[in-house]
């Protein structure tokens, strides 16, 4: 009996490696087939191009073609250590390009708190009108309640660009008695270990959660892509307009949609941090921040620096 469930065990673990092998191989027949069939999933005229988006952004196919993708370029930076600094550097870039921007959000939402409140307090207005010709007329509510797209814009969108600027708030226990090389091995194993599942779960959960708030019939992650494409004939767009009041803010589907962008960067980012940890473990100590394109308050305020 042991040796029969010995033998059992193996198999799995050969059809597991064999699965994985496979998906890896087919992962360059499947990106070349989509590059070069954009139509079948980019024409969303076609509402069979739409089903197949859906059914491929959370599948198994999918996730191959960035994981391959991710092996592909850490080889290549394994034999050229420039390749990966570009790019560490491109995708911190990316995500202190986008955080950058993005951060603007904040001033905006104080700015349009204030003048909810002295339209509302003082000039007792009960609507917001923006714009010229046809202007945006909106209940004061509904601007209220946008003050918390804002919020999921920082939150979602400059999460990464933070990570960079090492704003992140962290408890630590045992990192900064540890030597330079041991803090990048921790560095490494967090982004693969957890910062690159998480994403995925994210990703995974919040883009069939995202659809089913834009198109009905609802897409299913449990569905195959025959089963939607039948579903496509019945396709048309129901994009979530519900607000929590009869005059407040009715586009919540935006935050879905910041869900998802949410997981990718996230995914993106750990990527980076996992190459630049190699890299500062490879290279050693005088490779530390290189190329880190951290904010500055101007000179003189390096104190202050990594607090705001």
């Amino acid at each position: 009996m042991n040796d029969t469930a010995t033998t059992g065990g193996l198999g799995a673990v050969l059809d597991g490696i064999l699965w994985l092998v496979q998906n890896i191989a087919m992962a360059f027949y499947n990106l070349g087939y989509a590059i070069s069939h954009p139509h079948l999933w980019l024409d969303w005229s076609d509402k069979e191009a739409i089903m197949r988006f859906v059914y491929y952004g959370g599948s198994v196919e999918f996730f191959f073609v960035v994981f391959t993708a991710f092996l592909v370029c850490t080889g290549i930076g394994l034999w050229r250590n420039g390749f990966m600094w570009g790019c560490v550097r491109v995708l911190e870039g990316f995500a202190n390009t986008v955080g950058r921007f993005f951060a603007w959000a904040g001033l905006i939402m104080v700015i349009q708190q204030i003048i909810i409140v002295f339209l509302q307090r003082i000039f007792a207005r009960p609507e917001i009108v923006i714009g010229f010709g046809i202007p945006l007329e909106m209940d004061i509510s509904w601007w209220s309640e946008e003050l918390k797209l804002y919020n999921a814009l920082v939150v979602s969108l400059c999460a990464t660009y933070t990570f960079v600027q090492g704003g992140h708030v962290r408890v630590d226990l045992i990192y900064s008695a540890v030597s330079f090389r041991t803090k990048r091995v921790i560095d490494m194993v967090g982004s693969l270990i957890f910062m690159m599942p998480m994403a995925v779960i994210i990703w995974l959960y919040g883009w069939f959660f995202m659809w089913r708030h834009l198109i009905v019939p609802n897409p299913s992650a449990s569905e195959s892509l025959d089963r939607l494409l039948m579903k496509s004939r019945a396709l048309r767009w129901n994009v979530e307009t519900i607000g929590f009041s009869p005059n407040g803010f009715n586009a919540y589907f935006l935050f879905k949609i910041l869900l998802v962008a949410f997981a990718g960067m996230v995914f993106i980012h750990a990527v980076a941090f996992f190459y630049r940890s190699f890299l500062e473990w490879r290279e050693g100590p005088e490779s530390e921040n290189k190329y880190l394109d951290k904010d500055s308050l101007g000179e003189g305020q390096e104190a202050f620096e990594g607090t705001h």
